[in-house]
């Protein structure tokens, strides 16, 4: 199960009063931050980007392939940890808007990750240490470290047994 907090809504759906959940400036700013960190082809850059005016967690020596797209409203809840990689084109959510309400969740990459290209992670999910996300992948719930998973639905390919002295 994702980890996130609902919040009713009235009237229209939720992403019609977006601006009464989050601030237009705020998004204003990300959106430009985001544009740039897309096209930066310097990791270190990209990464002091997206630290400094995004407030996202990203770890050391972590990459952020071209066109990956953070979430553009609370980029501040995704945590990136040391020398992982993510693939081209992926979507990192920690919303979601909804017709009755709308959702936020952490999103929580452990370090030495890798994934794939065009994935999408939704709010609420933790990837662990050393885990592989395919290709293409909707990661939708926890992936356990050292694991394998691919697909949608999203599902375990394998896993490799975790070492403390690794």
């Amino acid at each position: 199960m994702r980890r996130t907090t609902k919040y009713p809504v009235s009237g229209a759906n939720s992403l019609w009063q977006i601006y009464r959940t989050v601030s237009f400036w705020k998004v204003f700013k990300n959106v430009i931050v985001i544009q740039i960190g897309r096209y930066t082809p310097f990791m270190s850059l990209k990464n002091w980007l997206y630290r400094t005016f995004l407030g996202m967690e990203i770890g050391e020596k972590t990459a952020l392939a071209f066109m990956v797209m953070p979430d553009i409203m609370f980029p501040e809840k995704i945590k990136i940890g040391n020398h992982s990689i993510i693939g081209y084109n992926t979507t990192i959510l920690a919303h979601e808007y909804l017709i009755n309400e709308y959702r936020l969740g952490p999103v929580v990459i452990g370090d030495e990750v890798m994934i794939g290209a065009n994935t999408t992670i939704l709010p609420g999910v933790t990837i662990g240490d050393r885990a592989v996300v395919g290709a293409g992948t909707l990661v939708h719930k926890d992936v356990p470290a050292g694991a394998f998973v691919a697909g949608n639905p999203m599902r375990v390919i394998r896993q490799q047994e975790m070492h403390s002295n690794q």
